[in-house]
Order: C-alpha cells, then sequence, then structure tokens
C-alpha cells in the first residue's frame, strides 16, 4: 500500500531557493508567502557592476560574476555567462540537502479552483516521496492523495526508490523551441493536468529549469547546465543538457525521476528570432545528442554521482566530438564543473570555508 498522506515538512532549514537574474527582483513579492521562509542564492549574470535590487524582507545571498571568478579562480571557466545557465554556480555553493531554481519572469499559478499554487510545497511532496521508474502505475504517481498501486502493480517494487528531481510545469506561456514559438506565437497553455508521474527508466526528457526541484545531495555534481551564451555557439539547451545527464546517471544508480505539478505562471515568451540564433545548431545537434544519451551505459565501477558524471565526459569527448569541437570544450568543462564541487563540497568532512557574496 502506498504511504498514508501527512503534512508536508517545510524544510525551511534544508532548502535553497536558487534564482538566476539580470533584473530587479519585484517578481518575488507574489512569492513572499511561500518564499519568505527560505535562503536565496541570486546569481546575477551580466555586468556585476549593476545593482540589482531584492525586495526588503528575504534571506539571501547574492553573487555576480566577479565573485564567481573570485571563489573558483581558473575554473570559473565552467561557468556560463549571459545564459541563465549560470544558476549551477548557486548549486555549487550552496550548502542545503534541497535545491528549488526558478526563473524571475515566473509567478504564481493558479489552480482551476482559483487557489493560489504554492509550488514549494509540492515540489517537496514529490522530493520526499519514493518515485517508481521500473513499472508504470498507471494512476500516476502514487504517492498523491488519492491514489495508489493499481491492480497487476508487483509488490516487489511497490516500495519505489528515492526521488532526486522534481520537474514542474508552466501555464501560459509554453517552453517550446524557436520554430514552434515562430509557427504559433498566439499558443497558451491552458491545461492544467492534475497529475505527478515518475518517467521510467530507460527514457529521457527534456528538462525545464524554470521550475525545477531536486536533492543536492543524490544528484548535486550532475546538475551542470553546460557552457551557453557569451563566447559558445549554443544558447537554450542548458538545461536539457543537464536534465540527459542527469537522466541517464539516475537510471544507473536507481534513483528517480518525477514530473508533472506543480505549476507556475510563465509570463513573459522569449524573441523567437533571438532565441532561434541560439539555438539553432542545438536543433542539429540534438539529433545526433540524443542517440547518444539513449545507447550510453556507464561501468559497475561508477558508484558515485561524481564519478558517472566524469566517465559520462569521457564518452561525450570521445563520441560526439566528430559533431562539433564544441563538445571536447563541453567534455573539459564537465570535468572543471565536477573538481570545482569537490573543492567547495570536500565529502567525508566539513566543508570547506567559503568566502561568501554579499550576504543580507
Amino acid at each position: 500500500m502506498a504511504t498514508p498522506v501527512s503534512p508536508i515538512p517545510l524544510l525551511k532549514d534544508e532548502l535553497d531557493i536558487v534564482i538566476p537574474t539580470i533584473r530587479n527582483l519585484d517578481f518575488l513579492e507574489m512569492w513572499r508567502p511561500f518564499f519568505q521562509p527560505y535562503h536565496l542564492i541570486i546569481v546575477q549574470d551580466g555586468d556585476p557592476s549593476k545593482v540589482i535590487k531584492v525586495p526588503e524582507g528575504f534571506d539571501y545571498e547574492l553573487y555576480n560574476r566577479n565573485d564567481i571568478n573570485r571563489i573558483l579562480g581558473p575554473k570559473a571557466s565552467c561557468i556560463s555567462f549571459k545564459d541563465s545557465a549560470c544558476r549551477c554556480f548557486g548549486f555549487m555553493v550552496s550548502k542545503k540537502k534541497y535545491i528549488y531554481t526558478i526563473d524571475d519572469d515566473c509567478f504564481v499559478a493558479k489552480e482551476p479552483s482559483g487557489k493560489d499554487i504554492n509550488a514549494l510545497e509540492q515540489h517537496i511532496k514529490n522530493l520526499l516521496t519514493p518515485s517508481t521508474p521500473f513499472f508504470f502505475n498507471t494512476l500516476y504517481d502514487p504517492y498523491q492523495a488519492g491514489a495508489d498501486f493499481v491492480r497487476g502493480y508487483p509488490f516487489s517494487l511497490r516500495e519505489g526508490v528515492p526521488t532526486a528531481v522534481s520537474h514542474g510545469l508552466w501555464l501560459n506561456i509554453p517552453d517550446y523551441d524557436a520554430p514552434t514559438q515562430l509557427v504559433k506565437p498566439r499558443e497558451r497553455n491552458t491545461r492544467y493536468v492534475d497529475a505527478v508521474m515518475t518517467i521510467p527508466k530507460g527514457t529521457l526528457f527534456p528538462m525545464c529549469g524554470m521550475n525545477l526541484g531536486f536533492n543536492r545531495e543524490l544528484i548535486g555534481p550532475a546538475m551542470y547546465f553546460g557552457l551557453m551564451g557569451d563566447g559558445q555557439p549554443i544558447g537554450r539547451y542548458d538545461d536539457m543538457w543537464a536534465g540527459w545527464c542527469t537522466k541517464v546517471i539516475c537510471d544507473h544508480l536507481g534513483l528517480g525521476v518525477k514530473t508533472g505539478l506543480p505549476y507556475i505562471w510563465h509570463s513573459k515568451a522569449s524573441n523567437p528570432f533571438v532565441n532561434l540564433k541560439k539555438e539553432y545548431k542545438g536543433i542539429y545537434w540534438q539529433e545526433e545528442i540524443i542517440p547518444f544519451f539513449q545507447t550510453t551505459t556507464l561501468p559497475k565501477e561508477c558508484t558515485t554521482v561524481q564519478k558517472c558524471y566524469i566517465e559520462l565526459a569521457k564518452q561525450v569527448k570521445a563520441k560526439l566530438s566528430k559533431v562539433d569541437e564544441y563538445f571536447v570544450k563541453l567534455a573539459d568543462a564537465m570535468v572543471t564543473w565536477i573538481e570545482a564541487w569537490d573543492e567547495l563540497n570536500p565529502s567525508g568532512g566539513k566543508a570547506a570555508e567559503l568566502a561568501n557574496g554579499a550576504s543580507k
């Protein structure tokens, strides 16, 4: 039987909210009832001399590019510039067990009843209940209220596996690529589907970073958003790259990934012509990238996320470099990312002292 429904812990002292931004964070006012109890890590992209204003009453630390360079030194080269991929620096410097990351153009959505959706609470619920990647439950997540395992579901698999990732969705502006944006400029997502499901083992998915929760202790080192933006030939594939790597590693280590609830309200459509310039190589490359991930296997000696990720970097360099030289650079950055992660998060002992950004 599924676990009885119980109150959801707030995890106030175990969760950081990571926000990448280039602008004042007025959007936090709408989220104040849900976010104010938590610590925020703000990663400022672009010009580090620009002052980012944060509404009063929030507990936060803010890092700009100067802080990233100071903390990581030469390894700062693995953190993207002028791209929301910079958010993964916040994942690295956090010391909490859980991360929730959201974009600054995402607002509080409403259930069909008109009630505001506490996205963070639903992510916590997803992360604290098991996933079922080995056998699909036709009532979706059996740990949600009003659901259970259906007839024919093997009792030997009902314990599930730990959930590493909770992937939320969006109402209003869909997360489309540029060609789809161009042919459907007025399309809006109005469908609220009251469901959470585990993505089956062996199945990849396009991860979106604008409404995403994960267990940093279980999968954090794999949440690298790659080399995107300034000086790179590709953009807008940062979260998808992280999702493909993460899913392969979760499958190997026996961890779960959920998608569905919660919804946020995505308020602003990005320019499809600008997006096309960022994406066009990725649109071609993904036809080879995805088969690569679909056929990638990790050796049994890879027993940690770091070992898995280093092995994945080797395979990226060996097999995707024929697609473009960019993947040699990306594979090297993946290794640098793990080295930097381990320096700031030494295992088996107290974390090294870190000179923080501007803390409030």
